[in-house]
């Protein structure tokens, strides 16, 4: 039997620093490292920095060279999972949040009535912390709660 490669997904967080953003540093995780890209959400702030949520797929070891490539051109890769946090103790499973999920992290389980949330597809746009009226919802940074 082959041993046939595995596909890996994983959505991160990628900050660039000025003298970055305006590279085709993502387009290479494709031409040079053999992964697949979607863009999640991205914005240069006025200083030239740029922000962007992706979900890149392909074979780890691929996935290790080239998130290993981004930070050696200076761009910050924080897995998104990381970034929203849900407290359960809070959710009051309205669905509300279901609503405006665009990766659809949240939805409703129609046997069990809850919300379920899937930090592994989760793009943390934040849609989910302006709309949860418990505020069970929240966006964590690296170093703790924005």
């Amino acid at each position: 039997m082959e041993n046939q490669p595995t596909t890996y997904r994983k959505v991160v967080y990628l900050t660039f620093p000025p003298e970055s953003s305006g590279k085709p540093l993502v387009c290479d995780l494709a031409r040079v490292h053999g992964l697949s890209f979607s863009i999640l959400k991205a914005q240069i702030t006025p200083r030239q920095e740029g922000q962007m949520t992706i979900e890149i797929t392909g074979e780890r070891e691929a996935y290790k060279r080239g998130v290993a490539y981004l930070q050696e051109q200076g761009v910050g890769v924080a897995p998104v999972a990381q970034r929203i946090s849900r407290d359960e103790d809070s959710c009051i499973h309205c669905g509300m949040c279901t609503a405006l999920c665009p990766t659809k992290a949240l939805a409703v389980n129609l046997e069990s009535r809850l919300v379920v949330f899937d930090g592994e597809v989760c793009s943390a746009c934040g849609m989910c912390t302006k709309v949860c009226p418990v505020k069970a919802m929240e966006i964590l940074l690296e170093n703790g709660v924005m």
